[in-house]
């Protein structure tokens, strides 16, 4: 006999079990699917594992700077074995505290592979066999997976998928990363710290190519200075596979160049986990590999919703975080539920130096027609940056020059992935320039150079 629910949620990633514990506090009687980990990817194998090993580096390298500082270190030195296992225990840490609190909220959790029959129905093939759920809502959490692209799939031993690079079978000593957005260059970051010889191919015209020019070259000078060798507008066509090396042929400019490596890291982007879900007979409509909704999340089948990276881009943890919340309101009949909005989320990337931003980059606010005023401040400029050791950075924010509304900002240097939600609120509030320059920022902080990068864009700047 089959189980009725309010709403099934159909995966327990960070936007499945986050809208879980939301339609349950509203009252509502929810399950959630989930056919491997609670917490999904970005807490067992995407953003909490990488940044726990990103934080071993970042000791790591601190460490040999030891003398910048007046200190005396001896013999430093890494166990990667060691560095893995405090990974996989933070992320085993998290991934249970999400049963926590699933249990605690009374969601009703059942572990297995999910399919959509019919409208309002949700078959789920579990160890025990198959379990029958109804639901007048049904909100598809799937999320995505690592593009694999035809000659550059991984074989977790020479060629490496995120998953492979978060469980290292060895350090590599010659390693080539492919794509250089968040994932790769935050791979990329890490191993080359630990002393890995590292090359970033990227086919755009500049490395973390979403993000603002000036902030990717600086970016891409920081890199190179810490020994990376960086190509752009370059493709990997071909890899050769051979007893512990890799020949990877790659593309630039019409040349193509045969390169040696002994470990390749793949990071081409994503692609949504749509199959086998019966989507397309229900007639959801799906646009390379990602389910079509409206600001609302809905997909045009009566009570079937997607949230998260199955539904698009940006593919960031705390958007599908948000648009679950943004559509437990909804089914639970709260009223001015408000849609996401994908340019006033922050993306964060978290290589060193750190990089940061929301809103429109300069490029795109000109496209938009806007007439803009562009500020801008070192961190060399700033006492705190000094007193930390990380003088290289730089805060930049856009303004249109007719209202005062701050379009954009842009950050890259120490710790921005933790300054960068002062402006995201500022957006949400509507934060003109003037409240920006009349905030008292305290001192000595960080977060003073963004109060002084209002300022340059209004010709008031001090400390310049």
């Amino acid at each position: 006999m089959a189980q009725n629910f309010d709403m099934v949620v159909i995966g327990a990633g960070p936007g499945g079990y986050v809208a879980a514990i939301r339609g349950a506090q509203l009252g509502l009687k929810v399950a959630v699917v989930e056919r491997e980990h609670l917490g999904g990817i970005c807490l067992n194998w995407g953003c909490i594992p990488t940044k726990a090993m990103l934080r071993s580096a970042e000791v790591f390298h601190l460490m040999h700077r030891a003398k910048d500082f007046g200190l005396s270190v001896q013999g430093a030195d890494y166990d990667l074995e060691a560095v893995v296992k405090r990974s996989r225990g933070v992320a085993g840490q998290l991934s249970g505290g999400v049963g926590h609190l699933l249990k605690k909220n009374k969601v009703t959790v059942i572990m297995g592979e999910a399919t959509i029959p019919a409208k309002g129905k949700v078959a789920v093939k579990t160890d025990k066999g198959t379990e029958e759920l109804t639901a007048k809502n049904i909100v598809l959490a799937t999320g995505a997976r690592a593009r694999e692209l035809p000659g550059l799939e991984g074989d977790g031993e020479l060629v490496w998928t995120y998953k492979d690079a978060l469980q290292p079978p060895h350090m590599p000593k010659k390693l080539l990363v492919i794509g250089s957005g968040a994932i790769g260059i935050e791979f990329a970051s890490f191993y080359n710290t630990l002393g890995a010889d590292t090359t970033v191919v990227e086919v755009m015209d500049r490395v973390l190519p979403v993000e603002d020019e000036e902030i990717s070259k600086f970016a891409k000078k920081q890199f190179e200075k810490q020994g990376m060798k960086i190509m752009e507008k370059s493709m990997v066509k071909q890899l050769d596979r051979a007893k512990g090396k890799v020949t990877a042929h790659i593309e630039t400019g019409g040349k193509v160049e045969k390169m040696e490596f002994d470990t390749v890291i793949s990071a081409v982007g994503i692609v949504g986990n749509v199959e086998g879900l019966g989507l397309e007979e229900l007639g959801v409509k799906i646009d390379r590999t990602h389910v079509v909704t409206d600001a609302y999340c809905r997909t045009g089948v009566d009570g079937l919703y997607a949230i998260g990276d199955i539904a698009g881009a940006p593919w960031l943890a705390h958007k599908a975080s948000h648009e679950g919340v943004m559509v437990a309101d909804l089914i639970g009949g709260k009223n001015n539920v408000h849609p996401v909005k994908p340019e006033s989320i922050a993306g964060c990337t978290y290589c060193h130096p750190q990089v940061a931003s929301v809103g429109y980059t300069e490029a795109k606010a000109k496209e938009l027609g806007y007439k803009i005023k562009v500020g801008r401040f070192p961190f060399i400029g700033n006492g705190k940056a000094i007193a930390l050791g990380e003088p290289e950075g730089m805060v930049k924010t856009i303004f249109d020059e007719k209202t005062g509304e701050l379009l954009g900002a842009h950050m890259v240097g120490a710790e921005v992935t933790e300054m960068i939600q002062g402006y995201v609120i500022g957006r949400k509030l509507e934060t003109t320039e003037e409240d920006l320059m009349e905030t008292v920022f305290p001192h000595p902080t960080l977060s003073e150079m963004m109060h002084e990068s209002v300022l340059d864009a209004y010709d008031r700047v001090i400390h310049m």
